[in-house]
């Protein structure tokens, strides 16, 4: 009994589904998740690798069928029918794919906003000014040129003249040196920022860690406390917002297990609020090409039980106390800065009449 074309077409299909099924759930190409924000990610991966793996197996699986059913036989040398195409077969190979395209995008988007990426009410924050509403440039310009004018308030300044307050934040950061860029939500010149989940608006973050992105470190700093670290530390299940900068050039903040990556830029202040919720300790690379040494950028995420994190905060905060002590004991006969300096100005060939030239 010969079986329809139809029947192995629907079986075919439907070990197709499966295999892609199978595959797009258990593909292994992520690393461990570790934050609660990673899921919308993996998610939005698992659906892409689902579609891909159907799509390449289809495609495969006609291409090798076709060149054995089709192949030239021994013998033949005929010409080959004239085929002018099929129409109809045409429009569903270009609709199939713009389609599944059009879908993808908008579930990229979903998941964007609902890692609080997206936020509908900046638009509304500050107008379109009237260069970037005939300007076809516009963009462009503001980009090269800064923003134009305007009144409203500058956002980036503020942000950073809060984060200067803190006084180990302000001993990394040279804000003083890089004007702080006004945002133009208009024309999409913004300081990039992923906010909070929707089911976290209008609530503060348990607790900020100031950034300082510079050639070729991350350098964290914990306001309040004086803390600085050149490795990040957060407590598992609380949020956290990172507060960032470059001092220089335009960097990149990645933790692959946290599925989360933004650009750190000289002038913005970015921003990203995310939930550890496993212990360990995860890599965290610069994905921007920042220098001849961008590859050695990078460093490590602790992700701890509050108890070891309380533990490291303070082993940070007495480290910090006794390196104060330690500069106090440099000097413990309180001499004058002439007496002190003397034995090494006296190494360096120094007289004190060169010093008494430069001092008058």
């Amino acid at each position: 009994m010969k079986i329809p074309n139809s029947i192995w077409t629907l079986l075919i299909g439907i070990l197709l589904t499966l295999v892609s099924l199978w595959y797009g759930q258990n593909h292994g190409l992520l690393p461990t998740p570790a934050s609660d924000e990673a899921f919308l990610v993996d998610d939005l991966f698992n659906t892409m690798m689902i579609v891909s793996t159907g799509i390449f197996l289809i495609v495969e699986g006609v291409l090798i069928y076709s060149a054995f059913r089709y192949r030239r036989r021994a013998g033949d040398n005929a010409d080959g029918p004239p085929v002018h195409g099929n129409v109809p077969l045409e429009i569903l190979w270009t609709a199939i794919p713009a389609i599944i395209v059009l879908g993808i995008s908008v579930y990229s988007f979903e998941v964007y906003n609902d890692m609080g990426g997206f936020n509908p009410h900046a638009l509304h924050e500050a107008p379109v000014t009237p260069q970037a509403s005939v300007m076809p440039g516009a963009a462009i310009a503001a980009t090269l040129n800064d923003t134009p004018p305007t009144t409203e308030p500058n956002l980036n300044q503020e942000k950073s003249d809060e984060a200067m307050q803190d006084p180990a934040t302000a001993a990394v950061r040279n804000a003083d040196q890089i004007p702080q860029k006004q945002n133009a939500p208009g024309v999409g010149i913004v300081a990039p920022t992923i906010g909070p989940t929707p089911d976290k608006e209008g609530t503060p973050p348990a607790f900020v860690v100031n950034v300082t992105a510079l050639q070729y470190a991350f350098i964290f700093t914990y306001p309040e406390t004086g803390v600085t670290s050149g490795e990040l530390h957060v407590p598992k299940g609380r949020e956290v917002q990172l507060s960032m900068t470059a001092n220089d050039v335009i960097h990149a903040f990645w933790v692959p297990a946290f599925r989360l990556k933004q650009d750190i830029m000289p002038g913005r202040q970015s921003e990203i609020r995310f939930t550890a919720n496993k212990e360990g300790n995860y890599p965290l690379i610069c994905a921007e090409l920042c220098g001849p040494y961008h590859g050695a950028m990078n460093t490590q995420v602790y992700v701890d039980t509050q108890e070891d994190f309380d533990q490291w905060m303070q082993e940070q905060l007495v480290a910090n106390a006794e390196t104060l002590k330690q500069a106090i004991a440099v000097n413990p006969a309180q001499k004058s800065t002439a007496e002190f300096l003397a034995p090494y100005t006296s190494e360096m060939g120094i007289k004190p009449e060169m010093l008494h030239q430069i001092h008058h």
